[in-house]
């Protein structure tokens, strides 16, 4: 009941009016996912005043290399003349960027920030377990059985961050036989050490799982925080925003971003 709670008062939030510059953000859903994952997210921010773009892309038929380069360049030119162009990813999603980066020629004239949620920036633990079991691989395809650990895998390959990043890892599961097989804290998919990336700006640590974290009212909170400001902002609570929202006499950085957030518990900022 209190869950259901939060969702309806976040959503009563998102119907409230907003001022931010109309900047585009492109969302890019991650492995065996689809565009429909950043549904909430993408109400949010546009109610925050940025262009959104959601693409799908089969992310189980193709290798990263390949659906970076079917899915990228075609979100990065409906943005074009739409202001600065941030990006918000999540799990695979964020090796599809990286890897689409690191070329020169790639990069908009205009690039902004990017959040990462769940990022498996190191590889997935997972894969080295389960990758060569045939259905892992009728599961998740080519891109997924890339996404190991060792130092010859796609994530271990790609360059250091040299763009604005966040990246939120989750701390909570609800896959309690994945996370046997991956060390430390995780989220059921992904450790938090897998998520880190040398010359990222941020780094938080949330009580969500992978599956659902984009969907989190606290992640979008911090998300639009980091995409504002360049940080995330450990001083978000549920009750003081949302009455600023309510109120509409504060909506924006000067007030948590006009966006409420109850901790379910102390974020770790790392």
């Amino acid at each position: 009941m209190r869950n259901l709670t939060r969702f309806f008062a976040f959503v009563a939030w998102g119907l409230l009016p907003s001022f931010a510059a109309a900047d585009c953000v492109v969302l890019l859903h991650g492995l065996a996912r689809s565009e429909t994952s950043f549904v909430v997210m993408e109400q949010v921010l546009r109610k925050q005043g940025y262009e959104v773009l959601r693409p799908g892309y089969e992310s189980t038929e193709f290798p990263v290399t390949q659906l970076a380069d079917q899915v990228l360049p075609a979100a990065v030119a409906a943005c074009q003349g739409k202001g600065t162009i941030h990006f918000v990813t999540h799990s695979m999603g964020g090796i599809l960027l990286r890897h689409y980066l690191k070329e020169a020629a790639h990069r908009p004239a205009q690039l902004g920030r990017t959040v990462m949620l769940g990022p498996p920036n190191r590889g997935s633990e997972l894969v080295d377990e389960l990758g060569d079991w045939a259905i892992f691989g009728m599961i998740n395809g080519p891109a997924g059985q890339s996404l190991g650990t060792g130092p010859q895998s796609l994530p271990r390959q790609l360059p250091p961050a040299d763009f604005p990043l966040g990246i939120i890892a989750g701390s909570q599961s609800i896959s309690p036989v994945f996370s046997a097989l991956i060390p430390g804290v995780d989220d059921g998919k992904v450790s938090v050490e897998s998520t880190r990336l040398d010359g990222m700006q941020d780094h938080l640590v949330l009580p969500v799982t992978h599956t659902f974290m984009m969907n989190d009212p606290l992640v979008i909170a911090q998300v639009v925080a980091f995409l504002k400001e360049g940080r995330f902002d450990q001083s978000i609570t549920w009750m003081d925003a949302l009455n600023n929202a309510i109120a509409g006499s504060c909506i924006g950085a000067d007030c948590g971003y006009g966006l409420t957030i109850e901790k379910q518990q102390e974020p770790m900022r790392q």
